[in-house]
């Protein structure tokens, strides 16, 4: 048992089994299934790049052997930064074979959030690309290499330079003992309340489930050819359904650099694309981008949108202007997944986020005191199930407050019930803003604004905004001289903060107004900004 991983009880387990959620298969299993049941059919498809299943799963044991040789072993953390590539399938697979444990962070992540996530975990290993989108990630490998004292190996997809190549380790396979099913598959990265994303632990058993389930909510089969639009690590495109359900259903992955109109939509085009998941935000946008671009969408059926709540008169567009159906998605990386039916009407996919995708997914909804109440009325989602986590990795001061004592995650979202167990998404508790899709913990930015030497004071609220749902605003008490905004862009840079995470705009104030309590009062922060 990974040490720092909080297991479901004893009892809760045995049902989940008995019931037949945990079938006892790993993760590495899913991909060989599927390269026994049909070898040549084409799983991959990378640019001009086009693996077969077969392919694939004879890369993956090649490499997990020369990972293995490498010293890695069972249990051993690996932090992976790649961007949407046939060697992040690879590499994913070969771990779960081996028993080691991927981190699952995000391209756009610098030295801030990579030197945690490593330090958290008591990383080993470090893979990243040479560069991707003109930055250099090895120069960000040698700074972790000085501060990081656990990690042993970078390895590198292109040029490695003093570093490891990834693709040198490809040897000829040999018999591994591989995990157990109980065992810890992957951490995923959790949105943050705080300062700093925490780990969320998943198992092979339960993120099997996890993704077999979604492929069937969502209609997936051999047929299905899903563009990875997203980024790869994000828990959406990696398991609800994304990479692991389309690989378990025998369908084809189209690995797209990036989710711009103007890069997707001729791989849709060119490769037929069927299925994609985005966020809200770029919905909008591709539903712009119809009207500029002329590329052949005819091939897609599905759009799957979720990350944050989309507006019903967006969703109304989908099927006019995408040809394609819709279907919202409402989860967290901890876990619960609501997914509209295929079959739903056109009320409950415009007006919802989704129904729980298993029986035995425990949901309530909450008021302040805790109380159920009653449905159709607004409250906190608490949650508890056969693919929820039980606790934080290595969080147990967290995990006391985050979890009832019974096991129910607060998650801190905000919902409403519907008769039909469908959930409508009203807002959140957690101070998170939800730019894009992309969490930005709202204390981690006021730490790093408070850094700058003429900043005395700070509070950063979200704001709405029509292309992104909120964009971000610092409202600065300076000291002495005012920062300008593109001062406090360059510190936060020079910091290591992702570019996602600063500011859309600062407003320098001459104070900031206070709650009886003493307590920065961001709801005046909002609405004096709105007015």
């Amino acid at each position: 048992m990974l040490d720092g991983f909080v297991p479901w009880p004893e009892t809760f387990a045995t049902r989940y089994r008995e019931c037949g959620y945990w079938t006892g298969r790993t993760l590495g299993s899913l991909l060989r299934e599927r390269a026994g049941t049909h070898p040549e059919a084409v799983a991959l498809i990378d640019r001009d790049r086009r693996w077969t299943y077969r392919e694939l799963d004879q890369r993956a044991d090649c490499l997990a052997t020369g990972l293995q040789r490498l010293g890695l072993a069972p249990g051993d953390r690996v932090v992976v930064q790649l961007p949407n590539t046939a060697e992040f399938v690879q590499l994913i697979f070969a771990l779960f074979r081996l028993g080691a444990v991927p981190v699952m962070t995000l391209p756009a992540q610098r030295h801030v959030e990579i030197e945690h996530l490593i330090t958290l975990s008591g990383a080993a290993a470090y893979v990243i690309p040479d560069a991707h989108f003109g930055f250099d990630h090895r120069t960000l490998a040698r700074a972790m290499k000085d501060r990081a004292p656990s990690l042993r190996h970078v390895l590198v997809v292109g040029d490695a330079q003093e570093f490891t190549a990834l693709q040198t380790l490809e040897t000829e396979p040999e018999p591994l003992h591989g995990p157990e099913p109980a065992d810890v598959a992957l951490l995923l990265l959790s949105g943050g309340t705080t300062g700093a994303p925490k780990l969320i632990p998943r198992t092979h058993d339960d993120y099997f489930y996890n993704a077999a389930a979604s492929a069937q909510v969502s209609g997936l089969n051999p047929l299905t050819r899903y563009l990875v639009a997203l980024p790869a690590a994000h828990n959406f495109p990696l398991a609800c359904p994304g990479i692991l359900g389309t690989l378990h259903a025998g369908g084809t992955l189209v690995m797209c650099p990036d989710p711009s109109p103007d890069t997707a939509f001729p791989l849709i085009a060119r490769d037929r694309v069927t299925v994609t998941a985005l966020v809200p935000p770029l919905a909008q946008l591709w539903l712009e981008a119809t009207q500029w671009l002329d590329d052949d969408l005819s091939s897609l059926q599905l759009l799957q949108v979720g990350g944050s709540r989309l507006k019903a008169e967006t969703a109304r567009r989908v099927g006019p202007e995408l040809g394609c159906s819709l279907q919202q998605v409402f989860g967290m990386a901890e876990g619960l997944l609501n997914y509209t039916r295929l079959d739903d009407d056109e009320e409950l996919v415009l007006h919802t986020q989704g129904r729980p995708l298993a029986e035995d997914d425990e949901v309530r909804v909450v008021d302040t005191e805790g109380r159920d109440v009653p449905e159709g009325e607004t409250g906190e989602l608490l949650v508890r199930g056969p693919y929820t986590l039980r606790g934080y990795y290595r969080a147990a001061e967290h995990n006391a407050t985050a979890f009832t004592p019974d096991g129910f995650l607060r998650s801190g979202d905000l919902v409403r019930r519907l008769p039909t167990g469908h959930l409508v998404v009203e807002g959140r508790l957690k101070d998170v803003i939800n730019r894009g899709g992309e969490k930005v913990p709202v204390e981690e930015l006021e730490n790093h604004l408070l850094s700058h030497p003429a900043v005395l004071d700070v509070a950063v609220v979200g704001l709405p905004d029509a292309s992104l749902g909120e964009r971000t605003c610092a409202c600065v008490i300076a000291r002495g001289q005012t920062p300008t905004h593109s001062e406090l862009i360059a510190h936060l840079g020079a910091h290591g903060l992702a570019a996602y995470k600063f500011p859309d705009e600062t407003r320098v104030l001459a104070s900031l107004p206070r709650t009886v309590l003493g307590k920065v009062d961001k709801t005046a922060l909002i609405r004096d900004a709105a007015s």
